[in-house]
């Protein structure tokens, strides 16, 4: 039999999607732009109102789930993603067999692993698709879970992705957001602390941006390390005990600079303990012995 095209594709997989807040009305949105058959759930009757092409909501989550192959998830918690699934009026109660269901909520591993077995108990095929903003009102989407099942959705998923990078197995998805949530909020952290630092000893932050802007960028990008790591000639790996002795310098002249002006520095006080084991790619806190631990004791003398 040959290959559907690729509209006939689109027609033949109805999505609904439960959740219209940030993230939930920008992806039904786009699914509706896309021209995919659409239905929706969210507590709030006038939830689409504004969402351009967006169709007022259904009464309930089983109801979505009757009308859709896939049927995609935005809610606040895991405590929600569970009523939404097995609650009174829940998509699983539908009964519908062969369902796919898309998590976009950011859960505990966990909780995932729960869901999905919610979901197999009833005949569907649970998803974990971690998402984050790309620009342009579209997402870049981690998806866990079968990969046949992930092309089946394949053209929801387009609809509201810059990217789909399928991640793995379930759960996968997950773990791929939750660990780029850290390189994240840790950027934030370290930036705070740097600026504070710049601020408070007298320097304008904007100078900070400049030398940062001009500066070579590897260093300071997020991905600079581990695709240094991934590189089988791994400089940063083959020099870790020379660049290890550059950082505890330095950053041992941070510590006594925060000490000076009075500003505490929990990023930096933090990392330097573990910087041998982060540039030999051995970061793995449960295995560390003593010895960082020793290091960070001795720490402000170096």
């Amino acid at each position: 039999m040959p290959a559907q095209s690729d509209a006939a594709q689109r027609d033949t997989v109805t999505a609904g999607v439960i959740g219209l807040g940030m993230i939930g009305g920008g992806v039904a949105r786009n699914i509706s732009a896309a021209g995919l058959p659409l239905t929706v759930y969210d507590l709030r009757p006038d939830a689409a109102d504004g969402l351009d092409g967006v169709p007022a909501p259904l009464g309930s989550p089983a109801d979505v789930a009757r009308a859709s192959d896939v049927v995609l998830i935005s809610v606040v918690d895991a405590g929600q993603v569970r009523e939404v699934l097995a609650g009174e009026g829940g998509l699983l109660g539908a009964g519908k067999q062969g369902l796919v269901v898309l998590l976009l909520s950011t859960v505990a591993l966990s909780a995932v692993r729960e869901f999905a077995a919610l979901c197999a108990g009833q005949g569907a095929t649970l998803l974990d698709a971690g998402v984050t903003q790309a620009g342009d009102g579209l997402l870049v989407s981690m998806v866990g879970g079968p990969g046949d099942v992930v092309e089946r959705v394949r053209p929801v998923l387009d609809a509201f992705s810059k990217a789909v990078v399928h991640c793995g197995p379930v759960g996968s998805g997950m773990v791929t957001k939750i660990a780029r949530n850290v390189v994240t909020y840790a950027s934030w952290a370290v930036v705070r602390e740097a600026t504070g630092m710049a601020v408070r000893a007298g320097v304008d932050p904007e100078r900070l941006i400049e030398v940062l802007d001009k500066a070579v960028t590897g260093g300071t990008s997020p991905l600079f390390l581990l695709r240094d790591h991934l590189d089988a000639q791994g400089v940063i790996r083959s020099r870790a005990a020379y660049i290890d002795a550059l950082a505890q310098k330095d950053l041992a002249a941070a510590q006594e600079l925060g000490r000076e002006i009075g500003l505490a520095t929990p990023v930096v006080d933090t990392v330097r303990p573990w910087m041998s084991a982060v540039l030999e790619g051995q970061y793995e806190g449960a295995a560390m012995g003593s010895t960082h631990r020793e290091t960070a004791g001795r720490g402000h003398d170096s």
